[in-house]
């Protein structure tokens, strides 16, 4: 029987390091592999592209996996095709011969779709030019079908993860389509949402939907056969919005600089000045403290949240922001010792692997 889930930092990343990560890696060899046979040389490169660039996608959600309990395997397995799916369209979205917002849909069906045992794979290519990729596309859905077919738990998270699973993917089809069509369509969208997080911004509500953590959370409980309607209820309450919403304005946090550079859609710019963005900040990360203590393994939900933040906080993009070492400073300052230590190790990390980052 396995032992319980890891509740301080070093039996965690003694677990990920040990464990997680050699599985991940596993997952992620054989769809690079399968990548690599796309006839249609675009949506290779696309394909190939998304698993060379974010690895890290696939090992941060992958730490899920410490959940399921006997099941690590199959959860590794669900995880990096989920994520790889994810990466990939978010290429094919951004990197786009196309701006039809159709052909976006239609191409994050096949998210639904994986997240629905019993769903039959359809033409996700319908509205676009390129269409060859030899299967990849159906057999990451088939995949995470075949998983989420086999935990008796599931029956109860369904209904959760497909509803987050559809915010994640209308984000992906707003924001990609025509930039001058971006901001309106995200601002509508957020209209009949607005009732039920009066307390958000348009551009808080759509960064909340832009994370698969509590997707990941879900399976994972439901794979360890941990799962039953009230802790469904409690891991979406406790990860939508503020859990996710956390994780996806910290990754825009560290990319401002590059996205204005290039011109990309950045949630953190709509904040009226730094101060107010840190003031957010702090809001989420309070408001995630609280949440995350209604969960059991609490330990454990802490420490993800508390590592979100430090290793965020550590990457090296954060250094070509202005303003960034007061910005630092007063965020861990309000996360507390537990956030200090992830940012620290993670700025260690980076010393000792000189090519990342």
């Amino acid at each position: 029987m396995k032992e319980s889930v890891p509740s301080n930092a070093v039996h965690l990343l003694y677990e990920v390091y040990r464990n997680v990560f050699p599985r991940v890696h596993k997952e992620l060899a054989y769809w690079k592999d399968a990548a690599a046979r796309i006839p249609d040389e675009e949506l290779r490169t696309q394909a190939l592209a998304s698993i060379q660039e974010k690895t890290f996608h696939c090992e941060g959600g992958s730490i899920y996996s410490v959940l399921a309990g006997d099941n690590p395997g199959p959860a590794v397995r669900f995880i990096v095709a989920y994520q790889t799916i994810s990466d990939y369209l978010d290429n094919l979205c951004d990197r786009s011969t196309s701006m039809d917002p159709n052909d976006f849909e239609m191409l994050h069906t096949s998210m639904a779709d994986a997240l629905t045992p019993g769903n039959p794979c359809r033409d996700y290519y319908y509205y676009r030019n390129e269409k060859d990729d030899g299967g990849y596309l159906h057999d990451l859905v088939k995949t995470c079908q075949e998983v989420l077919s086999q935990a008796d738990g599931y029956r109860f998270v369904h209904n959760r993860a497909l509803r987050l699973g559809r915010l994640y993917c209308d984000l992906q089809v707003h924001k990609h389509v025509i930039e001058e069509e971006r901001i309106p369509r995200l601002q509508q969208w957020f209209e009949h949402h607005q009732t039920d997080w009066p307390e958000l911004k348009w551009y808080e509500f759509s960064a909340c939907t832009g994370s698969t953590l509590g997707i990941f959370c879900l399976v994972s409980y439901a794979l360890g056969n941990k799962m039953d309607e009230e802790l469904a209820g409690m891991i979406e309450e406790s990860y939508f919005p503020f859990m996710q919403g956390l994780h996806i304005l910290l990754d825009y946090y560290i990319d401002q600089e590059e996205d204005e550079r290039e011109g990309d859609l950045n949630f953190c710019s709509y904040y009226d000045h730094q101060e107010q963005m840190k003031g957010r900040f702090e809001y989420f990360v309070r408001k995630t403290d609280e949440e995350v203590q209604k969960l059991p393994d609490r330990a454990f939900h802490q420490m993800i949240h508390k590592g979100l933040v430090g290793m965020y906080l550590a990457d090296r993009k954060v250094g070509r922001l202005s303003n960034a070492r007061s910005f630092v400073k007063d965020m861990l300052k309000i996360s507390g010792r537990k956030t200090a230590f992830f940012y620290f190790n993670t700025k260690m990390y980076h010393k000792l692997k000189p090519g990342r980052g």
